[in-house]
């Protein structure tokens, strides 16, 4: 009990010994994409459509995700050798 305690006590200092910003150029890059997503900076100028044939297909693999019922609980079955 002690444990937990303290370590809910530390949970400030930890959190403030952490460094703002990106931790890797790759984070740096990825957070600066959602950032124009977010803002619309890098919208197509013209609309995107779709064609009736388009749509009804979209329509179909939607509607085709209802058909199967979410398990209760995920049952892990053997993927191959890198799962022993």
């Amino acid at each position: 009990m002690r444990i937990a305690v303290m370590l809910v006590a530390l949970l400030p200092v930890v959190a403030q010994a952490l460094e703002p910003g990106p931790s890797s150029k790759s984070q740096a890059q990825t957070e600066a994409w959602l950032r124009v997503q977010a803002r619309n900076e890098q919208a197509s100028p013209r609309p995107q459509t779709q064609t009736p044939k388009e749509r009804d297909e979209s329509m179909k693999r939607w509607m085709e995700t209802y058909k199967y019922a979410i398990p209760a609980m995920f049952k892990w079955e053997s993927m191959g050798a890198s799962d022993k």
